[in-house]
């Protein structure tokens, strides 16, 4: 399957934190690229990587290697710098996803302000749409932050999940089920303003399902916790279990895809 039928669910991987752990000691292993590849073989549709300013994780010759080596489109997440834009203007990756970075913070902290920064994004999401380069916008769920996406001439955004993971991780239900709210409603909000809307950011094999089921998300980009689970179970059995589950929510629309073609 290609993965663009409609109402299907595309999952990108994430691979940032196989390089973190080859970065705690050096070297060259994990190998991140090896990570990716085996997310192919395991269903991914997509590879995620971010490249930080302060190279935590993912470095330059990764992103070379990502471009180069996997038969899957690369999506470069990056700050709105000029560095990072010359970086995505030299690799020409897939797409881009617009993140707000700050150094001193261990993950995202929260989605971009595009409505704030419109003046500053403007030139940045037009020259990588010039490079014909997908734009993604990685925000909150906020209907004036859908409108600054369409403002900047964005096609994509990405919403920011965090807040709902972490309510269900602490049980603070009417927390949780609002969050939930919210992140459906920016997903309908998204798709009647002419977006294609993600979501991600701290996803888990016991969160993925009722966002997994916002009919109107045509991607999901899930990393940490599918690094974290291969440490027990391995990568490829990971992220074939986050598949099922996301297939699961659809209401079982790639198996039955399947099935007709068969």
């Amino acid at each position: 399957m290609s993965g663009n039928e409609p109402g299907y669910l595309r999952l990108g991987v994430n691979i940032d934190h196989v390089a973190t752990i080859r970065n705690a000691r050096g070297g060259e292993h994990p190998d991140p690229v090896r990570a990716a590849k085996l997310s192919a073989a395991a269903g991914a549709e997509g590879i995620t990587a971010h490249l930080r300013e302060d190279r935590r994780h993912i470095r330059d010759g990764d992103i070379a290697r990502l471009k180069d080596e996997v038969g899957l489109p690369l999506n470069l997440e990056m700050a709105a710098t000029p560095e990072m834009l010359s970086i995505a203007l030299r690799h020409q990756p897939h797409a881009c996803c617009i993140v707000p970075e700050r150094r001193e913070e261990v993950t995202t902290e929260g989605g971009l302000d595009a409505a704030g920064l419109h003046n500053h994004l403007k030139p940045i999401v037009d020259r990588l749409r010039e490079a014909d380069i997908r734009v993604s916008l990685f925000i909150n769920a906020d209907r004036r932050q859908l409108e600054a996406a369409v403002s900047l001439g964005a096609p994509v955004v990405e919403l920011h999940t965090g807040a709902y993971c972490e309510a269900a991780f602490a049980r603070e239900n009417a927390k949780r089920d609002a969050e939930l709210a919210r992140l459906a409603k920016a997903a309908r909000d998204g798709v009647a303003l002419g977006l294609e809307v993600h979501a991600g950011h701290g996803l888990t094999f016991d969160t993925v399902a009722p966002v997994a089921a916002m009919p109107e998300l045509a991607e999901l980009n899930i990393g940490h916790f599918l690094i974290g689970e291969a440490i027990f179970i391995g990568l490829e059995a990971s992220i074939r279990k986050m598949r099922a589950a996301m297939d699961e929510a659809r209401g079982g629309a790639r198996a039955t895809k399947t099935k007709d073609q068969a």
